[in-house]
Order: structure tokens, then C-alpha cells, then sequence
């Protein structure tokens, strides 16, 4: 005989399910730049200028009793810190926030901020989607001091990046001490596959706890929050603090409920948040860096890099930009010396007048001087063709 009972099919429309109160997500992850280069006092307005060393006096020995003392000078150069804006708008009708068993305004606040810290690592250290306003990234400016370091078909990462050539001394021979050390997560394989000259694995010390990872006393990070770039670069090594970085409004949060938003580039109305109930979350953010690079006894000139690089198997593409430079006389003369500057990388001419540099495409502001000649500012731009340009500079009165 049959037995009616109400199973748990017939009883499913009513049967209360468990709802964990928690969205899964991973911990959201801020700026590694930012955590390692220098912060400066917050900015008052849109472009703060930094005071740097240009040229360093000499000193000289004097011959006999009665012997003449010579002179020298010493001069300073202005680097300056102009400020890119970080912005996102987050529309969300206002009937899906009453419904919500969450704050959303507070799951996505958290999110933003790890995009800006995202976008802040890769402009400055990749150059990806750089601000017009700022210099060069620092893989460029280390690509004109050549301190770029290639693979090659067999490669033997130790002496990449710790032997004579490699990344540490391509820093060291411009005058700095590494600091700290970036690199791609698949890098962690490379360090691990490291072993001494008996064969011991240079990176493991327990199976049980962390491996900390350090190269001569450097730390190495691995950015978690998508900015690092390995088809640009496989490891970046640098003396960090001598990047300085400042804040001209730190992240700012705001509720819109009146207004419209439209489409960036076709201009049309997208959303109407009054006629349509809803709210948008503003976020903004402004902030600018620099890398001054100062004149020291081991770079007089000014044309060395705080930074190295390890390059991909196959290397992002640049071509070639060579600047000659000359004087306005009937018959023009190469200018040696002359310092080409293209948005923070610096070069000096030599006695052919010429100074060339690798450049990604894009459009550089360029700054030629030499003392005694009246200085000339322009623009280059660079495709996918190399590009040559004459410079005349003409003599003070």
C-alpha cells in the first residue's frame, strides 16, 4: 500500500535555501609603482616643477707656488611633474540598488580603485595608454640608455640578469643600486629552475613555508593586478626611489543623480539619470610623475637610466629616430654635444652632429639645446618607418 508523503519535489517552491551573505572575489590590488617610487608633497595645481642638477663644477690641480686656480660652474636643469586625470563613470538604475541584498555602490568602489592602480603601473612602466602630459615610461627611457638586455636562443637568466651586461650592472654602470625588481608571474618558473654551480636550486629553502624571492639583496615583485606587460618586458629592475610621483586629487567619489552621459565619441546621449531613475558612481583621480635624473660623477651628461630591462624572446618593435643637428652658418656645421631631449629621454650629439634613439609609435615633444645657441622645441612623430630630422640651432648674440 502506497504511502503519500510530501517529498521534497513537491515542496521545493517553499523549502528555504541557505544564501551565503559574501561575494567571491579575489582581494582587490593597488599600484606596485606607487608602493615603491618616492611620493612627493601633494600637487597645487596641474604641473609642479623639480629643481635637478644639470652640470656638476670641477675641480683642478694647481701647478707650482704660483700657479694659476681656474674656475668652474655648476647648473640646474627644471624637470617637470604635470598631472594626468584617471576617470569612470558607473551608471546603475536606481530600482536595481533597492532590490539588491548587497551594496553594490560598496562591492564596486574597491574594483575601481584597483583599475586606477592597474592603469597607473602600466602607463608608467609600460607606457600603455600614457597621458599626452606625461614623459616617457620607464621601459623607453631605459631602451635609450640602453639598458635593454636581449634573451637570445639559450638563455641563462643568472647571468641575464646578475653577470657583467646583465641587468644589475647595466643600472650600476649608470650610477645607481638596484632597489627593488618587477617581473611577470611566468618568471617565477625561470627563478626557480636557477641552481648554484653544484646543482642546488638557488629559490627553494622549505617545502613547508614561502619562498622569498630576492636577487643580491633586492626584493622581487610580481604584480597581481594585470599591469605587467611581458610581451614588452620580462623583468624590470631599477633603483625605484629615483622615480618621485604626486598626488593632485586623490580618489574622489561621487553620487551623480541629475544628468546625462554620452558616448565619448559619437557625442550621443547614452543615458539620461533623471528620466530614466538611475544613479552613477563618479570616480576620479589625478596624479603625475617623473624621473629627474640628476647629473652625478658617474653620468655627467645626464643620458643614463635608473632602470634596466629584460626583453621578451621576441622584442616589442621601435624604429629608429635620428636627429642631426647643426649650425645656421652659409655652409652648416655638426653640432657635437648638443643634448636632445624626447619627453625625458636625453641624448647628446656626437661629432657627426647626430643622436639617434628607438622609439615606439607616437608623438614625442622634443627639446634641443646646447649652451651658447638659442634652444629649439618641437614635435616628432613616429609610425612604422624610421624617421630622420634636421635641426638647425642658432648662436646667442
Amino acid at each position: 500500500m502506497p504511502v503519500n508523503i510530501i517529498n521534497r519535489e513537491q515542496a521545493e517552491a517553499i523549502i528555504r535555501e541557505q544564501v551565503v551573505n559574501t561575494i567571491f572575489q579575489d582581494a582587490p590590488k593597488q599600484s606596485v609603482f606607487m608602493g615603491l617610487a618616492r611620493k612627493l608633497p601633494n600637487m597645487t595645481s596641474n604641473q609642479t616643477r623639480i629643481r635637478v642638477l644639470d652640470f656638476l663644477p670641477t675641480a683642478y690641480w694647481v701647478n707650482g707656488d704660483t700657479g694659476m686656480k681656474q674656475t668652474s660652474n655648476q647648473a640646474w636643469d627644471n624637470v617637470y611633474i604635470n598631472a594626468g586625470e584617471l576617470a569612470v563613470i558607473v551608471p546603475i538604475p536606481e530600482a536595481v540598488l533597492n532590490d539588491a541584498e548587497f551594496d553594490i555602490f560598496g562591492e564596486v568602489t574597491p574594483r575601481v580603485n584597483e583599475a586606477i592602480g592597474q592603469k597607473v603601473d602600466s602607463a608608467i612602466i609600460f607606457g600603455e595608454n600614457r597621458p599626452v602630459e606625461w614623459q616617457n615610461d620607464i621601459i623607453t627611457l631605459a631602451r635609450q640608455a640602453g639598458n635593454n638586455v636581449a634573451i637570445g636562443a639559450d638563455p641563462d637568466y643568472y647571468d641575464l640578469i646578475m653577470s657583467e651586461g646583465g641587468l644589475f650592472n647595466k643600472v650600476e654602470e649608470d650610477g645607481y643600486m638596484v632597489s627593488g625588481i618587477l617581473s611577470s608571474l611566468s618568471m617565477r618558473a625561470k627563478l626557480r629552475g636557477l641552481r648554484t654551480t653544484d646543482g642546488m636550486p638557488l629559490f627553494t629553502q622549505s617545502m613547508q613555508g614561502a619562498t622569498p624571492y630576492a636577487l643580491d639583496g633586492s626584493p622581487i615583485y610580481f604584480p597581481t593586478n594585470g599591469s605587467f606587460n611581458n610581451k614588452i618586458a620580462q623583468m624590470v629592475v631599477g633603483d625605484f626611489k629615483q622615480a618621485v610621483y604626486a598626488i593632485r586629487q586623490d580618489v574622489t567619489v561621487k553620487i551623480l543623480d541629475q544628468g546625462v552621459i554620452q558616448d565619448p565619441i559619437s557625442k550621443e546621449i547614452v543615458y539620461n539619470l533623471a528620466q530614466q531613475d538611475m544613479i552613477a558612481l563618479r570616480v576620479v583621480f589625478r596624479m603625475g610623475w617623473a624621473l629627474p635624473n640628476p647629473a652625478t660623477r658617474l653620468d655627467e651628461d645626464r643620458t643614463g637610466c635608473a632602470f634596466a630591462y629584460l626583453e621578451p624572446a621576441t622584442p616589442i618593435t621601435t624604429q629608429k629616430v635620428t636627429f642631426t643637428v647643426e649650425d645656421n652658418a652659409d655652409v652648416p656645421s655638426p653640432i657635437a654635444g648638443a643634448v636632445v631631449d624626447v619627453n625625458g629621454a636625453r641624448k647628446k650629439t656626437g661629432e657627426d652632429g647626430k643622436a639617434e634613439f628607438n622609439m615606439r609609435p607616437g608623438v614625442y615633444p622634443v627639446k634641443i639645446k646646447k649652451t651658447g645657441y638659442i634652444a629649439v622645441s618641437e614635435t616628432t612623430a613616429v609610425a612604422d618607418v624610421a624617421v630622420s630630422k634636421n635641426i638647425t640651432l642658432i648662436k646667442k648674440d
